[in-house]
């Protein structure tokens, strides 16, 4: 299993196109952040100190929750093409079992998800030291690390269910289209969840990759936002925190960050067996 993840790994970084488009919706977000709307959403709260500086860490959460995602999806466009080229048949005939050939798609994919997510944590760690921001601690870093393995495992599970239902190149770059058009909004990056109508954040809320969004931005921001609305009243701070997706409220109930880590991991969990499910009927 470990060469045939190997062998994966190789043929996903050598393949410059599959890496860009991994990271292509990261790329758009981050130019829209830069172009105009990081002016606009600081200018939204003028009365809040280094308004720009808890944007910038907001959008920098955003991106490293959504890169897990998008680079599981790019990764297991090795399997896809395996399968289109009958390559697969030639592996089947070697000493390697099927499940060991399905775990080594499995693994390569998380694999990538968690390097292309550290590269992603890097760059937005430099922007933010470059806008004048503080270096993370590495309690901090700790965190984000965990919730990295965590999100890119719920990503992975997430992804192959996805890709299971595809045996063709042009239906698997459609959906990958789709899903790297869609990500943005579907975690409230794009535009603040307090900025879109009920039912929207309602679909943003149970989309499992907005909870991962949510952790990051709690432990990202924490600190500025703690800072920033000493001097503002407790319910517009829980009001600014609602509006731009770092806590999450149904009602009068506000999700706690251990609800949102037991909703990654199931999650996970279910849409991993779903995955095995659908692929156990397609060998029938």
């Amino acid at each position: 299993m470990m060469v045939f993840t190997k062998r994966n790994l190789l043929v996903f970084f050598r393949d410059k196109a599959a890496v860009f488009f991994s990271l292509l919706a990261s790329l758009i977000i981050v130019v829209l952040y830069l172009l105009f709307l990081g002016d606009v959403w600081s200018n939204s709260f003028p009365g809040i100190e280094n308004a720009r500086s808890i944007m910038d860490s907001w959008i920098m959460a955003g991106l490293i929750a959504v890169t897990p995602f998008t680079a599981a999806m790019g990764a297991f466009g090795t399997m896809i093409t395996d399968r289109t080229s009958k390559i697969y048949k030639d592996f089947y005939c070697s000493p390697v079992s099927r499940f060991g050939i399905t775990s080594g798609y499995i693994v390569s994919s998380f694999i990538i998800g968690v390097i292309l997510s550290l590269f992603t944590l890097v760059l937005a760690q430099g922007y933010i030291l470059i806008q004048g921001g503080e270096l993370i601690s590495f309690l901090v870093f700790v965190k984000i690390l965990g919730i990295i393995l965590l999100s890119t495992f719920m990503s992975t599970s997430f992804a192959f269910f996805i890709v299971s239902f595809f045996n063709s190149q042009n239906g698997f770059a459609t959906a990958s289209t789709i899903s790297g058009t869609l990500i943005g909004f579907l975690t409230g990056i794009y535009l603040p969840i307090g900025m879109l109508p009920n039912a929207v954040q309602y679909i943003i809320k149970f989309f499992p990759v907005s909870h991962s969004a949510v952790l990051l931005r709690q432990i990202m921001m924490g600190k500025m936002m703690d800072k920033a609305f000493e001097q503002i009243p407790v319910e517009a701070a829980d009001e600014i925190k609602q509006m731009l997706g770092v806590v999450f409220k149904f009602n009068e109930y506000t999700m706690t960050p251990s609800v949102h880590l037991l909703i990654l991991i199931v999650t996970g969990i279910l849409f991993f067996g779903l995955a095995l499910l659908s692929m156990s009927r397609k060998k029938k």
